[in-house]
């Protein structure tokens, strides 16, 4: 990816590594769409992912990063979304793959089980990644019941 839109969101739990997301595209010179949480203060998370989900599913942003103590939650949400492949990403490796064999459009972290730098790496390994098409499209396509 050489630019794009970028949507984003976290709960409570995901507020403090989201600085290192918008960091991240402002380094990447990516647009970015916030949809929150603003604070430190309890919210439930899927008033935040089904808002980045749906950026991504319409194509107002490019694809998505979300946030929540242990990833899974707002995974869960955004994958509810039909066209949505969210994959809950701990290692670089993983944001790589997750881009190269399931062509993921969202990555979901784990606030509580990641620092910054792992989260930075990540995003970075996702976004240099290209996804490699073939036998990899073939079950993407598969995915989707619909």
């Amino acid at each position: 990816m050489s630019s794009g839109k970028i949507s984003i969101g976290c709960d409570h739990a995901g507020f403090p590594l989201k600085e290192v997301v918008t960091a991240f595209a402002r380094e990447k010179g990516l647009d970015l769409i916030d949809r929150g949480t603003y604070s430190l203060d309890s919210v439930d998370y899927p008033d935040f992912a089904h808002p980045v989900a749906s950026d991504v599913e319409s194509g107002d942003a490019d694809w998505g990063v979300l946030i929540c103590g242990s990833g899974n939650g707002v995974a869960i949400t955004a994958n509810k979304h039909q066209g949505i492949r969210c994959a809950l990403c701990w290692k670089p490796e993983l944001g790589a793959l997750a881009h190269q064999h399931n062509n993921a459009n969202i990555i979901a972290l784990p606030a509580r089980f990641i620092d910054g730098d792992t989260a930075h790496a990540i995003l970075e390994a996702y976004y240099t990644a290209v996804f490699e098409g073939g036998r990899h499209e073939r079950r993407v396509e598969k995915i989707s019941c619909f």
